[in-house]
């Protein structure tokens, strides 16, 4: 795992983009590393690097995280909490 502060962009030109959205994106690099990518417009893109393997796992705990996020504010905007 490497840690970006400054990413030039012309940097993943050659790379292909796998997913964006908004500001992040994901790029495939070589030798099965994969790039998550801040691309804000008011600051330099930052990012990490991550194996495929690596891909996998932080993908699950960003699910769980996800989870806990949806039931935390579902319940905050539940009928029922309302009261």
């Amino acid at each position: 795992m490497k840690l970006w502060n400054d990413i030039e962009q012309d940097l993943l030109a050659g790379s292909t983009c796998l997913a964006e959205s908004d500001e992040f994106a994901v790029y495939a690099l070589e030798n099965d590393t994969y790039a998550l990518v801040l691309r804000h417009h008011g600051m330099p893109w930052q990012g990490v690097t991550l194996s495929g393997d690596g891909v996998f796992r932080a993908a699950e705990l960003l699910t769980k995280a996800s989870r806990s996020l949806y039931r935390d504010v579902a319940s905050r905007l539940s009928p029922e909490n309302k009261r």
